[in-house]
């Protein structure tokens, strides 16, 4: 029993990883229509940077907060200077486009911080969590407890702000939103923002728990996008729980079957449901459609 909860343990902090990933590519997704396969780089960055600022003796909050900060702006910038200026391009061009950006933002992180592993110190030095024989790392807890935060700030600023309101408008009928003086350009540039601040932060709270290089972010974009997929793309509470999915099934896998196919479980998972549920499984909506 021991072991299983375990596996449990460890499944719940990779789809907690998994989750933030999804909830990125969902942000942009809502609010554009824009499958942004950069959303991993956006997590290698916001790691890299912050480590690299720490060399500096930059404080580790002051080097994070500038990390989260400069992976906004990248967003922004993607959204502003790349795919707003792509006239009339469909949906599979703005995938390869964005594929490109990733493989451009790759290449950068490789000339500057070279193709080593680095990692961040845990954000507290607590000992382990022991609960009933299971021992959960603190960065662990950090991991779940951002998970918990993001939602709750997506479901806050979509339900309780104007901003949300005018995101929500966005994702439901752009035209009318723009007969009403809502911009959809500058809300979709606000979406590619906060999907660069999650990606980031998700980058940050997992260094000191793994590693981070200038791939990293490959794989778990791939997993993330899976969640999105599988839950239902568009539906942030949907992505999260089949993040979490992904991941404790993934865990069982690797610790019952074969670690060395623990990376295909994700996608099995994917082909297996999406078989038999095309829509996910808890079916595509807006992001701003009850709230989140």
């Amino acid at each position: 029993m021991t072991e299983f909860m375990q596996y449990f343990a460890n499944g719940l902090v990779n789809g907690g990883i998994y989750a933030i990933v999804a909830i990125g590519f969902i942000t942009i997704y809502s609010v554009s229509k824009v499958i942004n396969m950069a959303q991993g780089e956006f997590l290698m960055l916001g790691g890299m940077i912050t480590v690299a600022l720490i060399g500096m003796e930059l404080p580790y909050g002051v080097a994070a907060l500038v990390a989260i900060l400069a992976v906004t702006l990248l967003g922004i910038f993607l959204q502003k200077y790349i795919i707003a200026n792509v006239k009339k391009a469909n949906a599979i061009s703005l995938i390869i486009l964005t594929i490109g950006f990733s493989t451009l933002l790759q290449g950068a992180a490789s000339l500057t911080w070279g193709k080593d592993a680095f990692s961040l110190p845990p954000i507290t030095n607590s000992a382990p969590l022991s609960i009933a024989g299971v021992n959960i790392a603190m960065q662990s807890v950090w991991i779940l407890g951002t998970v918990l935060i993001i939602l709750v700030f997506l479901w806050f600023l979509m339900s309780k702000t104007m901003l949300g309101k005018k995101i929500t408008a966005c994702s439901i009928n752009p035209m009318a939103a723009k007969l009403m003086g809502i911009s959809p350009v500058k809300m979709s540039m606000i979406a590619f923002g906060i999907s660069g601040a999650t990606g980031a932060i998700a980058g940050i709270v997992i260094a000191p728990l793994s590693v981070t290089s200038y791939d990293v972010g490959v794989l778990l974009g791939i997993k993330g996008f899976s969640a999105a997929i599988l839950g239902g793309l568009g539906n942030p509470i949907g992505a999260a729980v089949a993040a979490f999915l992904i991941g404790i099934l993934e865990s069982f896998g690797a610790g019952y079957i074969s670690s060395g196919m623990k990376d295909a479980f994700a996608f099995l998972i994917l082909i297996a449901v999406l078989i038999m549920k095309p829509s996910g499984l808890f079916g595509e909506r807006s992001v701003g459609k009850g709230g989140l």
